[in-house]
């Protein structure tokens, strides 16, 4: 079971289906809490550091199969977890990860069908623990998404039944931990999103 260790910075992820807007208010977060006094450190999955950046370049563009796919997401994750995440929230800082451990459960454990507990033991055993303070979801029709999306990759390729098996996944997932997931209507305007999730991490700033 994940363990949440006591840390003196902030760790949010942003998780969402493909074309969802995740980058647009990762950004904008980092604008806010930076105007609001905090340092903020920035990464990605999979990517962080150069090690798990060649795996991004491997798993988003060569022809794997599922559970290399998913072994390799883990070890970029792992990477970045003991590389950049953790020694940033040593230090203070607020980490921003675009993607973490809840894109597994739904993209290889929903999407590709490996198994939800299968793949959250293996992102225990990747991590040794670590969850976010605050997962803001996107949430968004994968058909609207697709449409959306900037980045043309192998997961964008998929059919849009494998896209409706990854957002289902990450609803499922905000059902089962509902104490750190915020859910948003993608479909709402930049700032009514970026409002929201202003509103979110202030109440949990005040209950820190």
């Amino acid at each position: 079971m994940a363990r949440k260790a006591a840390r003196p910075g902030l760790f949010i992820t942003f998780e969402g289906v493909e074309g969802s807007g995740k980058t647009t208010q990762i950004l904008l977060l980092k604008q806010f809490l930076e105007r609001s006094g905090h340092s903020v450190r920035l990464t990605r999955e999979p990517g962080g550091d150069a090690v798990a950046e060649s795996v991004r370049a491997l798993v988003l563009h060569a022809d794997i199969t599922p559970r290399s796919e998913l072994l390799l997401f883990l070890a970029s994750r792992a990477q970045n977890v003991e590389s950049v995440i953790r020694p940033s929230l040593a230090s203070g800082e607020c980490v921003i990860c675009d993607r973490f451990i809840d894109s597994s459960v739904a993209y290889q454990g929903y999407g590709r069908g490996l198994g939800r507990d299968v793949v959250a033991a293996l992102n225990d055993f990747a991590t040794c623990g670590l969850v976010p303070d605050l997962t803001v979801l996107l949430d968004l029709d994968p058909a609207v998404g697709l449409k959306r999306a900037a980045d043309h990759n192998r997961m964008e390729a998929e059919s849009l039944d494998f896209h409706l098996r990854v957002r289902e996944g990450f609803l499922r997932e905000s059902e089962n931990h509902r104490e750190r997931f915020c859910v948003i209507d993608a479909r709402e305007s930049v700032d009514e999103i970026h409002a929201a999730i202003a509103t979110k991490l202030a109440q949990l700033f005040e209950k820190r």
